[in-house]
């Protein structure tokens, strides 16, 4: 495994940004290029090998990414996994558009052209890795190749989040090389898992709402999270949101808040060396004293004592 790589335009001088953040591109998978409409760009990406996946996280303000023919033909043998942690995108490979909200996924071919649409504060999970060894698991994958995947099916939270604990672990070059192997091997099991189970997911009452519950695990740690944010990601109405929860007798602002809440409780239950004020914040609250006065009131208890409280 390699180590993890952060690239950013912040130490570069603004007219020459894109230029540069095109050679970074352009190294990490041949034949990119990146146009964005604006004077000044600014992006973030981090970087790693995991065996034979090539791993990135890049987080940008709006751009288009392409792939043209002339560079991509030595990567034929290659696809590439897009899934969707914020903000939204449209993609477009073989007369065929994949447009992707928060949680949704799409796959594209390594070695023909295509094209991605990047919305502003855009950040996505991207995941190059052998053609073969996804054919290998799903061998009609192609039929599913540039087509939304949906972020409600339960098969796409798995991978959602398996690729989120990997990147919470942190640089890990020293791990065992069958180690590696491994968790390539699981991730490989999981996408065709996600991918088989892409025609039970259809757009209906149940499946709007899957997909909001799918972004707000998402956006968690967005502080400016709510019901707006939520209908603007998904192309939908606030009174569509707004329905999701109420038959599930709730509001989004309480169903968020208990969510946040939970999983603050669960960090602290971990036995990790977590701050409170860190594990807050973590998860979307402006105001530690704030956090700890939700926390007592839902729990019964402040967060260091239940830090403290043994397991039952």
């Amino acid at each position: 495994m390699s180590a993890i790589e952060t690239f950013t335009t912040n130490s570069v001088a603004p007219r020459e940004r894109l230029d540069f953040w095109n050679r970074i591109t352009a190294d990490t998978f041949t034949g990119l290029a990146v146009d964005s409409p604006d004077d000044v760009f600014a992006a973030r990406m981090s970087r790693w090998r995991l065996g034979d996946l090539t791993m990135i996280r890049p987080l940008s303000q709006k751009a288009t990414v392409h792939r043209w023919k002339d560079g991509a033909s030595e990567r034929a043998d290659r696809v590439i996994f897009h899934l969707q942690h914020r903000g939204a995108c449209l993609n477009g490979q073989w007369q065929r558009e994949a447009e992707l909200g928060g949680g949704d996924f799409t796959i594209v071919h390594g070695g023909d052209p295509y094209f991605t649409n990047l919305s502003d504060d855009n950040e996505m999970l991207v995941v190059e890795m052998s053609r073969a060894a996804i054919a290998s698991r799903l061998p009609d994958f192609e039929d599913h190749m540039c087509r939304t995947i949906t972020g409600g099916a339960p098969g796409t939270r798995l991978v959602h989040d398996f690729l989120l604990s990997l990147w919470r672990q942190g640089d890990q070059s020293g791990a065992d090389p069958d180690w590696q192997d491994g968790i390539a091997n699981v991730f490989l099991d999981l996408l065709a898992f996600a991918i088989r189970g892409a025609n039970a997911a259809q757009v209906s009452p149940k499946g709007t709402r899957d997909r909001i519950l799918a972004l707000i695990e998402a956006r968690l740690a967005d502080p400016d999270l709510k019901t707006g944010t939520i209908a603007a990601e998904l192309g939908i109405s606030l009174r569509t949101v707004q329905n999701a929860f109420a038959a599930m007798a709730t509001t989004p602002s309480a169903y968020i808040q208990q969510l946040r809440l939970e999983r603050a409780a669960e960090r602290l239950k971990a036995g990790g060396v977590d701050r409170i004020t860190e594990v807050a914040f973590d998860l979307g609250f402006n105001d530690s004293a704030y956090f700890t006065r939700c926390f007592r009131q839902h729990f019964g208890v402040s967060p260091s004592e239940w830090r403290g409280k043994p397991a039952h």
